[in-house]
């Protein structure tokens, strides 16, 4: 048992016990002064309240740490002892080690639950001396008043306890929840830290999806796609393991940034031609109108957005309801439908087919007829909704299936030496969330559609796009335009790479796309598919590799420069508040660093059509930048 106490007070943080001592003096204080007035007031049970409060918070709180700190310690032993090559045995484990964490979480929410109960209390007793203070001898607080007329003792432990009230209520608000030090038990354990972080990330965005109304994740404790998600954002902090804090990466993020490198990255620029450009240009409002939620609203109405959207979801114009087509998923008044036509200021029978709601790699997307471009335009929606962004984190690599390769492989219109540059270097990898969503919206379009709106193909029926373009049909001849932004951008390529060998009449248009595919392969799509990026917009170079590659080159830098806490400091804020700096040109030097400052804006594609026009400078891809790059 004492070998057990000695361990734990080393693995203590400072404020930790600085917080349990001042509490406990703050016990022994209030109990003091309650124990002295106590005979005299023991009928002003009001009076006695405030020191009543304080007294039970700070023993609550001692108690609650000691608690927090035995669950925390239980927790990191369990991680220490997570498997980290048997997979049959992590799975038997892991709800054991979920429900620890869960159990730790909980006390930590209660501690802070308990801090701020102290914080009130402390206010309250603040208050009530303040206003016996300005009452004088018109005050009949009982407690406050045998104080005053009693010994010089009693009046300096009153005072103390006043002091270190408003000492423990305000530096609690800074030294956070936890008890124990983490890397007192994961010290360099890279596979620690690794499942520590996934713990966090998985209750964290479970915790998020609930609040959104996705209560069906908190209870989940098998694996899916959020424990997915988490284990990759787990990788990405495995630079706690080098000992670096996450102020320390900051720092290094900012030194890097300064210098005005970046790492080599694989950016192959084509000329795109004017025709291109202009179609591009033309068919970029059906990317922008498939965002039928809030979003598209807040960006470009950042004040008057919700009268904007009831306008574009047609709630003003009642009569009009029934004219929408039904979409899978639409609201009751078919609102989605009628905020995409009203952004594209097209008819309702323009609009043949789509889908707003989602789950687990689904995509919204939405099927016009433009009879006079002769033209069928797939616009799929990028990201928008909470399981949009879980499809954006499950971004692992998964092998392309010959179907996904279907228009390079079984296409008569590749050229042979493309096919078999393909073929001979397989397998291919891509996007894992972006393949499943695009598999999925395939089966949605081309397969046979029953009356649960989801896609059969085993039936050999056809689907809607054959249905539509097949011969003989209302589009046959129509040419086939998929397009989409960010993460539709990067659905809309893959299912053009499956549906090419289809439709030789078809090309996809990507704004600010998702990596989502190898170089191999995104080269051979260069004859179907423009990924277009506007300037230096983040989203198309955005991946694991390329994060990895940014946060080798941050604590690269760190690593070369000497820098004390106070540096470190300034160098974080500096990053965190990067934009402000430059609005302000701000090209300065930070205090003993002799850093200048550089430019790293992030631009948007709201405006893409106009800046086309103006002929603002773009970067055409064969598919975007490589997701393996």
């Amino acid at each position: 048992m004492a070998m057990w106490v000695v361990s734990t007070f080393k693995n203590l943080r400072w404020c930790s016990l600085i917080m349990g001592v001042s509490n406990a003096v703050v016990f022994v204080l209030a109990a003091i002064l309650i124990g002295v007035v106590y005979p005299d007031c023991r009928g002003d049970d009001k009076d006695m309240l405030p020191f009543g409060a304080v007294l039970v918070g700070s023993c609550m709180r001692i108690l609650v740490m000691i608690r927090t700190g035995i669950v925390q310690q239980s927790t990191a032993t369990m991680i220490l002892k997570s498997p980290t090559q048997s997979a049959v045995f992590d799975a038997v484990i892991r709800r054991e080690r979920r429900v620890k964490y869960k159990r730790w979480l909980l006390w930590s929410r209660f501690l802070m639950l308990i801090m701020v109960l102290q914080f009130v209390a402390a206010t309250y007793l603040v208050f009530v001396v303040a206003k016996h203070l300005h009452l004088g001898r018109a005050s009949s607080n009982c407690v406050l008043g045998h104080v005053s007329e009693g010994t010089t003792w009693q009046q300096n432990i009153l005072v103390l306890l006043i002091i270190m009230v408003i000492f423990v209520a305000t530096t609690q608000c800074f030294t956070g929840y936890d008890v124990l030090r983490w890397r007192s038990f994961y010290a360099r354990e890279d596979n620690a830290w690794k499942t520590h972080y996934m713990e966090v990330f998985d209750h964290g965005i479970r915790e998020a999806m609930c609040c959104l109304g996705r209560s069906k994740y908190l209870s989940v404790l098998e694996e899916d796609e959020v424990y997915s998600v988490a284990q990759l954002l787990g990788d990405l902090v495995t630079y706690r393991a080098a000992g670096t804090g996450h102020f320390e990466l900051l720092a290094g993020l900012a030194l890097f940034q300064s210098r005005g490198e970046s790492p080599k990255s694989y950016e192959r620029c084509l000329e795109a031609p004017e025709d291109r450009i202009q179609e591009a240009t033309a068919y970029h409002p059906f990317a922008e109108a498939a965002y039928t939620g809030l979003l598209l609203d807040i960006g470009r109405n950042p004040v008057l957005f919700p009268c904007v959207w009831l306008y574009r979801q047609g709630i003003l114009t009642p009569w009009t309801h029934n004219r929408c087509p039904i979409l899978l998923g639409d609201n009751w008044w078919r609102g989605h439908a009628a905020a995409f036509l009203n952004y594209v200021n097209l008819p309702p029978e323009a609009l043949r087919q789509g889908r707003v709601n989602q789950g687990k790699c689904e995509a919204a997307y939405f099927i016009v007829v433009l009879h006079q471009l002769k033209s069928v335009v797939i616009a799929v929606r990028g990201t928008e909704t909470p399981e949009d962004l879980i499809t954006d984190g499950l971004c692992r690599e998964c092998t392309l299936s010959i179907e996904d390769l279907d228009g390079l492989i079984n296409c008569n219109h590749i050229h042979p030496d493309v096919r078999q540059r393909v073929i001979s270097s397989m397998p291919h990898y891509g996007h894992s969330g972006i393949v499943e969503a695009a598999r999925n919206l395939f089966m949605q379009i081309e397969g046979n559609t029953g009356d649960d709106g989801y896609a059969d193909i085993s039936s050999g029926s056809r689907g809607f796009l054959s249905s539509l373009l097949g011969a003989g049909c209302e589009c046959n001849g129509y040419s086939v335009r998929i397009v989409g932004h960010s993460l539709g951008g990067a659905i809309a390529a893959m299912l053009g790479l499956r549906l090419y060998g289809r439709y030789p009449n078809l090309h996809v248009y990507a704004y600010g796309p998702l990596p989502c595919m190898d170089p191999i392969v995104a080269d051979a799509c260069s004859e179907f598919v423009t990924s277009i990026v506007y300037n230096k917009e983040f989203s198309a170079r955005l991946s694991v590799a390329s994060i990895m590659r940014l946060r080798a080159a941050a604590l690269t830098a760190l690593s070369q420069e000497t820098t004390d806490a106070r540096i470190t400091s300034k160098l974080a804020r500096r990053f965190l508040f990067l934009s402000k700096y430059e609005k302000n040109k701000v090209g300065g030097k930070i205090e003993a660093s002799h850093l200048t400052s550089s430019a790293m804006t992030t631009e948007t594609s709201n405006l893409l059509a106009s800046h086309l026009r103006a002929g603002d400078r773009i970067k055409c891809f064969p598919s975007g930048q490589m997701w393996t790059q």
